[in-house]
Formats: structure tokens, C-alpha cells, sequence
């Protein structure tokens, strides 16, 4: 049964336009431990739902599907990287991510401020004040939902 997620980057960082050029990436950096903890509960098939922030308007600007699963991130243990992580050790790595594969980028931007319109903090973690979680589930009728929003802001 497919799962669905939301994964945040920046577009100054990692875009979906990067992603749409470079089709597989791997999705590196995460250091908090409850989204590394929703990386290691994905599955080769689920959808995720790439969302750009710290821009304006932040919003979810596409999808993307879990391509690898149970990865090791090789950010940690490379110390020129901002995200190593000198604790972490190749027999004992602390952070696993994913490989991602781009599906699609919407036409236009479904807004932080329409997600807000449209779901309740409970519905959809994005849109609860002072969440800061990069990687967090998106329930089947929620995801079901933002496709819709998808297709009538892409006519």
C-alpha cells in the first residue's frame, strides 16, 4: 500500500527543477530524528509531496516516489560537508535517508497559505504553527486531497 509524505527543501539548496534535471537523487541532510525516523519508515514506491520552503510563497510544488530505500547518508561521515556528523560511524551510522525520483512539478505553487485554507493542523502537519519537521506523513485522504488542489491549479 502506497504511503505518502511531505519532504521540505529550499529551492536555493535543492529544487524541484534540480530534481526534474537530474531525475534520481539522493535526499541527504536530514538531522532531526523523528523525520530520519519517517525516512526509515519508507517503502520503493511511496509518493512524496516536494514542498519548497523558506521562499515566498513556500508551498508544494510537486511529486516525487521513494526510488531506494534504507540508505546510509554519506553526508555524515564526510567532514567537509555542513551536515557531518562526527558521532557517526560507517559500522554505526546514526542517518539514513532515501533515493527519490522525480514524477512531476505542478504548473503552479499549491501555497502554504491554500494548504492552510484547505487542512487542519491535524490533517496535515505542514500547516501546524512552529513546525519545522523537513519529512512528515501525509495520510491517503489528505494526499487524495492535494491532488485535487493539484489539478485545479494546473487546470
Amino acid at each position: 500500500m502506497t504511503q505518502y509524505w511531505l519532504m521540505k527543501s529550499e529551492p536555493g539548496v535543492y529544487s524541484i527543477q534540480d530534481l526534474a534535471r537530474e531525475q534520481e537523487t539522493i535526499w541527504d541532510g536530514v538531522r532531526n530524528y523523528q523525520a530520519r525516523n519517517f525516512l526509515r519508515q519508507m517503502q520503493i514506491g511511496d509518493v512524496g509531496f516536494f514542498y519548497h520552503s523558506n521562499t515566498e510563497p513556500p508551498g508544494i510544488v510537486g511529486t516525487m516516489t521513494i526510488a531506494m530505500t534504507q540508505i546510509d547518508d554519506p553526508s555524515q561521515f564526510d567532514p567537509s560537508s555542513k551536515y557531518y556528523d562526527r558521532l557517526s560511524r560507517p559500522e554505526q551510522p546514526r542517518w539514513q535517508t532515501v533515493r527519490v525520483k522525480f514524477a512531476q512539478e505542478f504548473t503552479q505553487i499549491i501555497s502554504l497559505a491554500e494548504l492552510k485554507e484547505q487542512f487542519n493542523p491535524d490533517e496535515l502537519w505542514v500547516v501546524r504553527k512552529g513546525n519545522r519537521l523537513s519529512v512528515m506523513p501525509v495520510a491517503t485522504g489528505v494526499a487524495e486531497r492535494i491532488f485535487k488542489l493539484a489539478k485545479s491549479v494546473t487546470g
